[in-house]
C-alpha cells in the first residue's frame, strides 16, 4: 500500500541539495537555449521513442513518419503519434500553476483513444485489481498496486502533494512519480503518463517554459536501475531514487544543448547547399523544426509561398533533397508519403547514446565525491 504524502516531511542532504540545484541550473539552460523552438519537437519525438523503449517497445522516427501518413504497420509508433500530442498537451496545461485531475485523464485519454484493449476505459481510473510481472496470476508479480477502490483517494493525495511550493522541483517531481507509479492508476499508459508528469512538475514549477525534460532518454539509460529505485521506493527507500533522477536530467539537459547546436549547424548546411533558395528554402526550414516532413505538411509549406504550387513542383524539390542526401524516403505509395532527415536521424540516436554514457558518468563521480568526502 503506497503512503499518504500530501504531508510529507522530507529534506535533502547538502550533497543532494547541491545536486538539484545544478540539475535545475542545468534544464533552466535548455529552456534558454538558442532554437529552443526547433529543439522541442525534436527533444519531444525522441522521448516518447526512448519512452515505447522502457515499455518493451520498439519503433523509431521512421516508423512515426509512416504512422503519420497513416500506415498502421508498427502498433508502437501510431501509440507514440498519440503520446506527443497527448503528452506535450498535459505538460503544457501545468503551466496554469496547477496539475489537475481533469488534465491527467484527459492526456491518458487521448494517449489510448485507439487502442483496441484500453480504449474503451481510457481515461479512467481502473475498476479491477492489476499488477506487474507474474503472468496470468499475480502470484509472482514484483508489484500489485492498491485495491481500484483506493486509487481515487490515492490520487487526490498525490494531486494535493503536487500542489506543495515548499519542496524543490525535481525531488517533488522524482517523488511524484515514484507514487503515481506506486498506485498504477490505469490499466495501462502508467508508465507514459508517469514519465510526463515528472515534465509536467517541472513546467508547473518554472524550471522549464518550453521544452518539456528529455525524462525518459534519461531513464531508458539504464532501464534496470529505474525500476529498481522504483521497486526501493515502495520499501521506504527515497534519497537514492531523488539523486539518480536529478543525475539523469542533468546529463540529458547537457547532452540535449549539444543536439541543439548541431541540429542548428545541419540547418544551416541546409540553408547554405540545397535549401539556399526558392521552394527548397521553405522545405529546408520545415526540416529545420522537425525530422520528419509528410506530404502534406509540404504541401502546406510550398502553397504559403507559391499558391499555385502543384505536386509537380512538390516532387521535383524531394527530389532534390533526396538526391542530396537532406531526406529519404521511409514510404513507397505514390500518396500521403513521408520522409526523414537523415541528419535528424543520425542526431537524436546519438543525443541517445550519449545520455546513457552521460548518466554513467555523472554517477561514477558523483559516488566518487561522496566516498572523498567532496561536495556533490
Amino acid at each position: 500500500m503506497p503512503p499518504r504524502i500530501a504531508d510529507l516531511d522530507w529534506a535533502p542532504d547538502d550533497g543532494t541539495a547541491a545536486l538539484l540545484a545544478r540539475t535545475a541550473l542545468a534544464l533552466r539552460a535548455l529552456d534558454d537555449a538558442d532554437g529552443t523552438g526547433p529543439l522541442r519537437s525534436m527533444l519531444l519525438r525522441t522521448d516518447v521513442v526512448a519512452s515505447s523503449r522502457i515499455e518493451h517497445e520498439s519503433a523509431g522516427l521512421e516508423d512515426v513518419a509512416r504512422a503519420l501518413v497513416g500506415i498502421r504497420a508498427n502498433t508502437s509508433a501510431t501509440v507514440m503519434v498519440h503520446a506527443a500530442a497527448a503528452l506535450e498537451g498535459f505538460v503544457d496545461a501545468a503551466r496554469s500553476g496547477r496539475i489537475d485531475e481533469d488534465a491527467l485523464l484527459a492526456a491518458h485519454r487521448r494517449l489510448l483513444r485507439d487502442d483496441p484493449v484500453d480504449g474503451p476505459v481510457a481515461g479512467r481510473y481502473r475498476t479491477v485489481q492489476n499488477w506487474i510481472g507474474g503472468g496470468a496470476t499475480p502470484r509472482l508479480a514484483t508489484h500489485v498496486p492498491p485495491p481500484p477502490d483506493l486509487v481515487p483517494g490515492l490520487m487526490a493525495d498525490l494531486f494535493a502533494f503536487l500542489d506543495r511550493d515548499d519542496l524543490h522541483p525535481v525531488a517533488q517531481a522524482a517523488l511524484a512519480h515514484a507514487q503515481f507509479e506506486s498506485i498504477h492508476p490505469f490499466t495501462d499508459g502508467n508508465g507514459r503518463i508517469g514519465r510526463a508528469l515528472v515534465a509536467a512538475v517541472l513546467r508547473r514549477r518554472g524550471v522549464t517554459r518550453t521544452v518539456s525534460a528529455p525524462v525518459s532518454a534519461a531513464l531508458v539509460a539504464d532501464r534496470d536501475r529505474y525500476f529498481a529505485h522504483l521497486d526501493r521506493y515502495r520499501d521506504g527507500a527515497v534519497d537514492e531514487w531523488v539523486r539518480d533522477l536529478a543525475i539523469a536530467l542533468g546529463a540529458a539537459a547537457d547532452e540535449a544543448l549539444v543536439t541543439g547546436l548541431l541540429l542548428a549547424e545541419a540547418a544551416s548546411d541546409r540553408a547554405a547547399t540545397v535549401c539556399a533558395t526558392g521552394l527548397h528554402a521553405v522545405v529546408g526550414r520545415g526540416l529545420d523544426t522537425d525530422g520528419v516532413l509528410t506530404e502534406d505538411a509540404a504541401e502546406r509549406l510550398l502553397t504559403v509561398v507559391d499558391p499555385v504550387a502543384g505536386p509537380e513542383a512538390l516532387d521535383a524539390v524531394v527530389e532534390d533533397l533526396c538526391a542530396a542526401g537532406a531526406l529519404r524516403p521511409v514510404t513507397t505509395r505514390r500518396r500521403r508519403r513521408a520522409w526523414v532527415a537523415p541528419a535528424v536521424v543520425r542526431e537524436l540516436d546519438a543525443f541517445t547514446e550519449r545520455v546513457r554514457d552521460g548518466v554513467e558518468a555523472r554517477a561514477r563521480r558523483l559516488e566518487h565525491e561522496r566516498r572523498s568526502g567532496g561536495d556533490a
